[in-house]
């Protein structure tokens, strides 16, 4: 007699996932953020282990992201960020995950938060779970808030699945701050998954697996054989520096700005440079094949 699947469904704290995809990309030795595809490889894997099943038996056949976002306007005013937000909703879509956007509200103190977005994923949650009758739900948040949705699982008889970061990381204000997963959730859930711990762990390990957790450095390669030779070149480019976040900045190249990471400065340090400086650079493509900036220097 044949195994039953075992369903699974996952729901992304969208505002926590980007705190720990940013703290792995500028805060940690692996410099490289999160894979979506990577982190469901390690979910189903993870699942897998905890019911001792075959993983061919463990899928993933619902995953929901969830996020407070700027309006169109405000996203123009602040570099790609349109652009950027485009080429990962392009990214969640490739991985058939679901996405769910509230608007980013002001307050009278000029402040931007997210509004209703945590209770917009603890309904969808429930309602999921009730209809689709995960065998485990996956949340990837560290809340105490979501303590009332798991319980609500549990009595569907759905096991419910945690992975928490415990990091430090820097706001683009500066202000440094120190995230820690909430006791009453870790305690509350069927599967805890301490994953900052787990992560530096497997990578001390040299497990392969984590390699597949993060997103991959642009490989280029050159193949040579007796038909023919198949090289891939990089182009040089000058420009202005437009603006500059933690780790990371963009350059105005027309038609279109070019990303740059803290690690791809050369001969300076990525602190010493400022907005308006022209830098010499060369052009390559990042793993979505987008046109990005390394070697930067001062010109």
């Amino acid at each position: 007699m044949q195994e039953k699947l075992v369903r699974i469904g996952v729901f992304y704290d969208g505002n926590y996932f980007l705190q720990v995809s940013n703290y792995y990309a500028y805060g940690h030795n692996r410099k490289r953020r999160i894979s979506i595809s990577g982190l469901h490889e390690f979910i189903r894997d993870q699942v897998a282990q905890e019911e001792g099943m075959d993983p061919r038996l463990c899928k993933i056949v619902d995953a929901h992201y969830f996020r407070g976002r700027l309006n169109a306007y405000d996203a123009s005013q602040r570099g790609d960020t349109l652009y950027w937000d485009r080429v990962f909703d392009d990214i969640l879509m490739s991985e058939g995950v679901t996405t769910h956007y509230l608007p980013v509200r002001t307050t009278p103190e000029g402040f931007k938060q997210e509004r209703g977005i945590d209770v917009w994923l603890a309904l969808e949650a429930f309602e999921q779970a009730f209809y689709k009758r995960f065998d485990v739900m996956v949340l990837i948040s560290s809340d105490g808030d979501y303590v009332p949705l798991v319980r609500k699982i549990n009595t569907l008889g759905t096991r419910v699945m945690a992975l928490t970061w415990e990091f430090e990381y820097t706001t683009d204000n500066g202000q440094r701050m120190t995230t820690r997963p909430s006791q009453d959730l870790v305690a509350e859930v069927n599967y805890p998954l301490s994953m900052h711990t787990l992560i530096d762990q497997r990578i001390a390990q040299n497990d392969p697996a984590m390699n597949r957790l993060f997103v991959q450095p642009d490989q280029k390669r050159v193949t040579t054989t007796t038909d023919s030779a198949d090289v891939i070149t990089e182009t040089h480019g000058e420009g202005e520096i437009m603006s500059l976040k933690n780790g990371y900045g963009f350059i105005k190249y027309p038609p279109n700005n070019l990303f740059f990471h803290f690690t791809n400065v050369i001969d300076t340090d990525f602190t010493e440079l400022r907005v308006g400086d022209f830098v010499e650079f060369e052009i390559t493509k990042d793993e979505e094949g987008n046109d990005v900036a390394k070697n930067v220097k001062m010109i």
